[in-house]
């Protein structure tokens, strides 16, 4: 990715393109099942249990963000998981329902091919997006969520699971019937089922650089404290705006004393999330604010911010520093709710090594900061 924040945009898998989304495209996606980068060193069913309930997470998101710079992380993949449980949600802090690992490849590697992927659909694109049974390794991937399953149906032996949990949810799914016609050697019977009760809903994410707040060519002077009207922007646009310069007047005909007393009541509290409201208003839509050791994240509240103590270096000793934000607004395409409760975040942060260490191309743990709204601003 380019120096500079860049923003990640969540977008709809367009008909016959989820072949896009699979792991030789290298793709940046929300939900669904991760599209692993290498096969060596993934991460195991206990490594990817929820740190309060202990129930399998599920994939959330993946990023892909090479470091032209490193050779050896040509490739380089992030991917965050999380549980399904809103109560897990509670508390803030680190961890707990979430988890992030990273994995990088060199551009040469036993997987990939060193030449770009191409760009057309492949001759069977349905089949291409089909989720995989296996790595190309031979490693078995659960049925459910994707990730290593070293448990196998003990009936067909051709079913793998992460652990027990999923093996009954695809037993109810439809394994009940398959599995006595998988035992029989019907290959055709080893259809996958969605599991859309377990995972997120599948999103492309777009990345786009983030524009300056007042570019070199606008017609919107920042030090024009009347709030000037942009003539370049549609009826609707322009009466909003024109709107907030009555409100501005309004605010300046206020007699000192009510000036005072509202100046009193505002809070650092409010300060901070009028910031956060005020940089993301241009694109009200990001899901990821990406800026890897860049001056960090915004915050979402004045609580529960993390100190330098806070964020645990590296097992290689190096510090660990910021590198991207998922932001509140990736809640509203997960379809999370359940009987009124949903998982929550104000943000998550996600911190990675400084010296990018993975000798061995295996998936490492990074660390995650979860951020709630305070009461006050929500």
């Amino acid at each position: 990715m380019a120096a500079g924040v860049e923003l990640g945009f969540a977008a709809p898998v367009a008909p016959g393109g989820a072949w896009r989304l699979r792991s030789a495209y290298f793709p940046s996606k929300v939900g669904g099942r991760p599209a692993w980068l290498g096969e060596a060193g993934l991460p195991g069913p206990a490594a990817l249990r929820c740190g309060r309930c202990q129930q399998p997470c599920a994939f959330l998101l993946q990023l892909y963000a090479p470091l032209p710079d490193r050779p050896d992380a040509f490739h380089r993949t992030l991917f965050v998981f999380a549980c399904r449980g809103a109560a897990c949600y509670r508390q803030p802090g680190p961890r707990g329902p979430l988890c992030v690992f990273r994995n990088q490849l060199p551009r040469h590697n036993d997987t990939y091919s060193a030449e770009p992927p191409p760009e057309e659909p492949p001759p069977d694109p349905a089949a291409a997006a089909a989720p995989p049974c296996r790595l190309r390794g031979g490693a078995a991937l659960c049925r459910v969520c994707g990730c290593l399953g070293p448990r196998a149906c003990g009936r067909c032996r051709r079913a793998a699971y992460c652990g027990p949990e999923h093996q009954a949810l695809d037993w109810r799914r439809g394994h009940r019937r398959a599995c006595g016609l998988l035992a029989a050697g019907d290959s055709s019977a080893n259809a996958i089922p969605e599991h859309n009760d377990f995972l997120f809903p599948e999103y492309e994410i777009l990345i786009e650089p983030e524009e300056p707040e007042f570019p070199a060519d606008s017609s919107v002077d920042p030090n024009d404290e009347q709030g000037a009207v942009d003539t370049s922007k549609d009826p609707k646009e322009q009466e909003e705006l024109r709107a907030t310069g009555s409100a501005g007047e309004a605010f300046q005909s206020l007699d000192e004393e009510t000036l005072e007393a509202m100046a009193k009541h505002e809070t650092e509290e409010d300060k901070i999330f009028q910031m956060f409201k005020e940089r993301v208003a241009a694109e009200p839509e990001q899901i990821i604010r990406y800026c890897r050791g860049g001056k960090g994240p915004i915050w979402v509240s004045g609580e529960n911010i993390p100190e330098e103590k806070d964020i645990p270096s590296c097992l290689c000793g190096a510090k660990r520093i910021f590198e991207f934000q998922i932001m509140p607004q990736l809640l509203n395409h997960l379809q999370a709710d359940s009987l009124g409760e949903s998982i929550d975040w104000g943000t998550l942060v996600v911190y990675t090594c400084a010296d990018n260490c993975g000798e061995g191309n295996e998936y490492l743990e990074e660390f995650i900061w979860k951020q709630d709204f305070s009461a006050g601003s929500v």
